[in-house]
């Protein structure tokens, strides 16, 4: 079986503020909350799924931990910037508009490796982007609900940038384990050259771009921080290759694992960032109404007996 992963399936962040940043992506962002739950290794903090879909389908996950700690220092061996893709310049532009109305700076519309982008960071100092994807990626279900109108809402992760101060043993894992193809570099104003390497079929949905920043401390991890990228497989036949594969490389790994709406496998690269392989299914409608997804709190099948005191130590956020 050839083995390729199709993307990214979600991307988990920190947050100190969890009530701010859901007013923040819900109603600046336009995302939906479609999963209200709390971290499985952790259950004092919530863990939040922001979708810019409606149904919160793989791809379009942007998730965040709860977690009472200091802000991040940047540095290099991690995750710097997360790309959020929106269809056209003129989306573009009324993002630029609706950013500024709400207090994010930003230096407008510019252009990356060929395509529309705005660079920002949330409020707790995540770095984000705005990008053009040509209307490429998966279909869009657009949120009726959402502050953003239709024609302008996000339509799921674009490219996810990482820095690392040696591109050579990250590359044979992206290459040669996990069968990514380097696809091309260029020039980034903030960060140096950056290389390209593609997943699947390609596209920005399905992007991976490496930065090589020798000059860098690692960064500490903290609120405005990334935890980890998680890569889509389609189905439980290829996730266990790909555990196969993993170990066979001898590659420490978490082994499976169950997270109810999908299931994980943990490692991590040569400069210590976290990866997830993560299958498609069964997903977040396998516990809830699609109707009604993120508006309580859901917990997997093994926390269920807690409920009551895990629920009472979380802080209402609505």
């Amino acid at each position: 079986m050839e083995l390729n992963l199709t993307g990214f399936h979600h991307l988990t962040a920190v947050s100190s503020q969890i009530r701010e940043n859901y007013q923040f992506y819900t109603k600046v962002m336009g995302m939906r909350l479609v999963k209200r739950s709390v971290n499985q290794d952790d259950v004092s903090a919530y863990h939040l799924f922001y979708s810019g879909d409606r149904r919160g389908v793989p791809g379009n996950d942007l998730t965040f931990f709860d977690w009472d700690i200091p802000k991040k220092q940047r540095g290099g061996n991690s995750i710097i910037r997360t790309y959020l893709r929106v269809n056209g310049q003129n989306a573009l532009s009324w993002w630029a508009d609706w950013l500024r109305e709400h207090g994010i700076k930003h230096d407008g519309i510019s252009e990356l490796d060929g395509r529309a982008a705005i660079l920002f960071v949330d409020p707790e100092g995540q770095r984000l982007a705005l990008v053009d994807d040509g209307g490429h990626g998966d279909p869009h279900e657009a949120w009726a609900r959402s502050s953003v109108p239709a024609a302008n809402q996000i339509r799921g992760l674009g490219p996810i940038m990482l820095s690392v101060p040696d591109l050579r043993p990250t590359d044979l894992l992206l290459t040669k384990t996990l069968n990514m193809r380097q696809a091309r570099h260029y020039a980034h104003p903030e960060d140096g050259i950056v290389h390209v390497y593609e997943m699947g079929s390609g596209g920005p949905h399905a992007e991976l771009h490496v930065a090589e920043q020798t000059d860098l401390p690692p960064e500490r991890l903290g609120a405005g921080g990334v935890h980890h990228v998680a890569f889509r497989t389609p189905n439980e036949e290829e996730y266990h290759e790909w555990i196969r594969r993993i170990q066979s490389f001898r590659i420490p790994n978490s082994g499976e694992v169950d997270r109810h709406w999908f299931h994980s496998l943990y490692f991590r690269e040569p400069n210590g960032i976290l990866f997830e392989i993560a299958t498609d299914g069964p997903g977040f409608a396998v516990d809830e109404n699609a109707e009604t997804l993120g508006e309580k709190v859901v917990l997997p099948p093994f926390l269920e007996p807690q409920r009551s005191e895990i629920v009472a130590n979380l802080k209402p956020i609505d």
